[in-house]
């Protein structure tokens, strides 16, 4: 694995490593920032040149939609030129055209000529809600209605207290699609609840989130030895034979949402006053079996899906579980540091700039086969800013909240 001296002074707290990361965090948005712009309304996704994919009838998912508002909040409140314009063409879209008018709720997918897919998806409010905080953070002045409006949504459509967690999915007009409970949207609300407590104070939102982790982490996955299920019946039963959508709900488990998992488990427990002792120690198993099952010691990289016998399934790489590992092992350094996690965190950095930052034409490689080679068997191009982003940012930041919150508190300081 090579020589990796001198951990007693963490790679974040050196000048140089983070230039570099400030580095690589402007040249991503210099990649998204005009190219993914669609005049006609909402952004585009990119093909691996940075070009529009489907110029002349290009869908825009609500998660695309969500996530360049967030990232463009971020720019703003980094005082980045023209990101401005970006969280407001991203607002506008969002408020008029993926919100049903008719029934409430946002939809999934959009094209052209209208509503593509309006099917109503918890993962999608989510980060409807994440949208809403950073832009409300940023100040911008649409963000009160748009978070007053989803919050209602979550509370009163996805909500099950009785479970403590939200439900998938429902029809346009409300008729719930039953029978599938799934933690990826309920990881992603989880991070968003908690950057809406800290836009709004309000603490409804950290119980929701709190709740979450005690159903998905303390219970669910301590259950089965700090794996993380992805799938589960209406009662919140693990389905382990549940095959589905591979971008969204591949089967088995994903070493990745362990890795996402290790650092919201940090992030609650700081904003939570650390009142949930079982919180770190959950932390700190999710990340070590996430490298004990996930990583390819031989070629590097996380595995993308592992079987129940914890063996590789979808053996291609892909680069958001790298950029989770970055911000799972920038949380476990500053809470429990050690030379266990700042080695990791070196290594994670160390593969990402070898194999995933392409140097060429920009942006990331979204995924690359099992020996590290550019690929597109799910992703067609770099659709993405978000995962890559928040992976150089986050270790530029206290490692207590979200990010929107971090600098707006280090406005001046930086």
């Amino acid at each position: 694995m090579g020589a990796m001296g001198h951990l007693d002074i963490a790679w974040r707290d050196r000048d140089y490593h983070r230039q570099w990361l400030w580095l690589q965090a402007n040249r991503l948005f210099d990649f998204f920032q005009n190219r993914a712009f669609n005049p006609t309304g909402g952004f585009h996704e990119l093909d691996v040149d940075g070009r529009p994919l489907n110029p002349g009838n290009p869908t825009r998912g609500i998660h695309s939609t969500t996530r360049m508002i967030h990232c463009f909040s971020i720019g703003s409140l980094l005082g980045r030129p023209g990101s401005d314009d970006i969280v407001d063409h991203g607002m506008t879209y969002l408020w008029e055209k993926h919100r049903d008018h008719a029934h409430g709720g946002y939809h999934w997918s959009l094209d052209n000529s209208g509503v593509l897919d309006a099917t109503k998806q918890g993962y999608g409010h989510a980060f409807v809600l994440l949208a809403a905080s950073s832009a409300k953070v940023a100040g911008h002045p649409d963000a009160d209605r748009l978070l007053a409006d989803v919050t209602e949504i979550i509370e009163t459509r996805f909500w099950e207290e009785h479970h403590g967690a939200i439900t998938e999915e429902f029809e346009a007009d409300w008729t719930p699609i039953e029978g599938y409970r799934g933690q990826n949207s309920n990881m992603h609300l989880t991070e968003a609840l908690m950057a809406a407590f800290e836009a709004t104070g309000e603490k409804t939102y950290l119980d929701k989130a709190e709740k979450i982790a005690d159903l998905v982490i303390r219970r669910r996955a301590g259950e089965n030895g700090f794996r993380v299920p992805e799938h589960f019946d209406a009662n919140w039963t693990i389905d382990k034979d549940y095959t589905g959508n591979e971008m969204f709900r591949p089967s088995g488990t994903t070493p990745g949402h362990w890795l996402e998992w290790a650092r919201l488990i940090l992030q609650l427990h700081a904003l939570g006053g650390k009142k949930h002792g079982w919180m770190p120690d959950a932390a700190k198993s999710l990340f070590s079996q996430s490298i004990d099952l996930g990583w390819d010691r031989e070629r590097g990289g996380f595995f993308y899906t592992l079987d129940w016998s914890d063996a590789p399934a979808k053996r291609n790489k892909l680069w958001w579980p790298m950029c989770e590992g970055a911000g799972a092992a920038a949380f476990l350094n500053e809470h429990l540091p050690s030379a266990y996690h700042e080695t990791w965190y070196r290594r994670i950095w160390n593969c990402i700039a070898r194999s995933f930052i392409d140097d060429e034409r920009g942006g990331w490689h979204e995924e690359l086969t099992e020996d590290m080679m550019p690929s597109h068997t799910l992703f067609a191009g770099k659709g993405d800013i978000y995962h890559a982003l928040q992976a150089c940012l986050i270790p530029l930041f206290p490692a207590t909240g979200s990010l929107t919150r971090g600098i707006l508190d280090a406005r001046g300081k930086m």
